[in-house]
């Protein structure tokens, strides 16, 4: 299946796309696609429910997150191997842990607004994986049994933030708009192996990333076990798993950052297509 969540910000209704792209209106089976709606009873049910039957939604409504009320913004750096290189990086022991506050949170195709004074915000295309079922010290060989589906992230990142100012990476991630997520849910029985996806993004019409999850150095799997280890991972929270190469800060022979009026379009195979337009904090 694939879940959305559709309306005006912050009052974003439950939907579904059907097999022939109309969406349909889930307000009568679920009040969100959220936590509490994403354990297997309740998806198997959503799952069996005659998709003609729901109203169809008119006209082109915003998509929202495709996670209503997310837990924890999970994120995991360095992740690919040639995404490490580009930035000078050495490749981690373990996976890398930031998190990303939830006021980053956007819809798929909301604008990205960049912070005051910012000369050095990146793209990042992304793998986003959503709990379903409550996970701590889950063996790797359980972890995908945890999983209630997938989605694109773009991990919107301000570079000098993130590396210059004193702290975490957080406070480069963080920013708000940084999180969008969606256009929808991809239940996990549609993605029968989260490592062999190809994702793409473009700035402005050219291609900047393109890569596939099989060059991940730590497996949504494997990503899982160690997170469940350090925490108990709660449905609905997201774990976003890195990226592969081609962000504006390995660019050679200077980094390129966004400016005020570029376009992202960012593509994971099966999972859906985010658009948005750059702006700036007034």
């Amino acid at each position: 299946m694939k879940l959305v969540r559709y309306g005006e910000r912050g009052a974003e209704k439950p939907g579904l796309i059907d097999g022939g792209g109309t969406l349909r209106d889930l307000s009568g089976q679920v009040a969100d696609i959220a936590g509490t709606t994403l354990d297997d009873a309740t998806l198997d049910k959503l799952r069996a429910l005659d998709a003609a039957s729901l109203p169809a939604v008119s006209g082109d409504p915003r998509l929202g997150p495709c996670v209503g009320n997310i837990g924890k913004f999970l994120c995991i750096g360095l992740n690919y191997s040639d995404h490490a290189a580009e930035t000078g990086a050495d490749i981690p022991e373990h996976p890398i842990l930031f998190f990303k506050a939830n006021s980053a949170v956007v819809g798929p195709n909301d604008n990205v607004s960049m912070p005051r004074g910012s000369t050095h915000t990146d793209w990042e295309v992304e793998l986003g994986v959503v709990i379903g079922k409550t996970a701590k010290y889950v063996s790797e060989t359980d972890a995908l049994d945890h999983v209630a589906g997938y989605c694109v992230v773009n991990d919107v990142s301000e570079r000098y933030f993130q590396t210059q100012l004193t702290g975490q990476w957080t406070k480069g991630k963080s920013c708000d708009t940084f999180g969008p997520t969606g256009p929808w849910l991809v239940t996990r029985d549609e993605v029968p192996n989260p490592q062999a996806l190809d994702m793409w993004l473009d700035v402005n019409g050219e291609r900047r990333q393109t890569g596939n999850t099989s060059t991940m150095i730590f497996t949504v799997a494997q990503i899982i076990e160690h997170l469940s280890g350090l925490m108990t991972l709660h449905p609905g929270d997201v774990i976003s798993t890195g990226t592969p190469p081609g962000v504006g800060m390995g660019m050679k022979p200077e980094p390129v950052y966004l400016k005020s009026g570029d376009r992202m379009d960012v593509w994971i195979e099966g999972l859906g297509q985010q658009t948005q337009t750059v702006t700036e904090d007034s």
